[in-house]
């Protein structure tokens, strides 16, 4: 009896230690990631559409801009372009300069969405722009009949010839659409399009104010267009 006892005993040791599961080998993988960072800083250039339409253009006799943004998110860069422009109007009745300085601040917000280590961009930007200026009517040929719709005359008789009217100022707002794309390390080429709808406009006495540097031609409807072809150089400060 005994004997039997132990062998059932025996049997439920046995039982019960093939019954605890063995924990089965897994394997960990380990999954390899990758983690590319933008880079963040100030990056300098200029518009090289000036010296260019100065050269093929006549009637703008020169300008300089200066570009500048600063990445402070992902998709947000701060950006300003400060400039220096000479221009000349040759109109049916007019003849006219206007040479002074502006500034435009706002911001950029990029579309795209890059690749891996890629640093371009599709961006959609705002401004404000600021100008001051100084305006000379060159020459005019009095328009004493034909005014708009038979009305007044468009240039009164008594304007004075080569009249300088300084400290002139425009503000404006400016929506913009435009890309970059880095060719070399921290090289960018960009080019945009802005719509400009002007704020304020001072004119000078018995004139009108047909352009201001860093707004262009001013239409009727108190709008305009811009472009810009640029180059300009990263100076990176960190990645994220």
């Amino acid at each position: 009896m005994f004997k039997y006892f132990i062998n059932i005993l025996f049997f439920f040791i046995v039982v019960d230690a093939l019954s605890q599961e063995q924990p089965k080998d897994s394997i960990t993988t380990k999954q390899d990631t990758m983690v590319y960072r933008s880079p963040y800083g100030i990056r300098l250039g200029f518009d090289i559409s000036k010296p260019i339409l100065a050269s093929v253009d006549g009637d703008y006799n020169g300008g300089l801009e200066i570009v500048v943004d600063y990445r402070i998110t992902k998709k947000i860069f701060l950006a300003a372009e400060i400039g220096y422009e000479e221009e000349t109007n040759q109109e049916d009745f007019t003849n006219s300069t206007a040479i002074g300085s502006y500034i435009r601040l706002g911001a950029n917000y990029n579309l795209y969405e890059n690749w891996l280590d890629m640093n371009n961009e599709i961006f959609f930007g705002f401004r404000y722009g600021f100008s001051i200026f100084d305006q000379t009517l060159n020459n005019f040929t009095p328009n004493v009949v034909n005014g708009e719709e038979n009305g007044s005359p468009y240039f009164p008789s008594n304007l004075v010839l080569a009249n300088t009217t300084s400290r002139l100022n425009a503000h404006w707002s400016e929506f913009m659409l435009g890309f970059k794309v880095e060719t070399f390390k921290n090289i960018f080429v960009s080019a945009s399009l802005s719509y400009k709808i002007a704020l304020s406009v001072k004119e000078p006495d018995n004139f009108k104010t047909l352009y201001a540097p860093g707004f262009n031609r001013i239409f009727d409807s108190g709008t305009g267009f811009g472009f810009n072809y640029t180059i300009s150089y990263l100076i990176p400060f960190s990645k994220k």
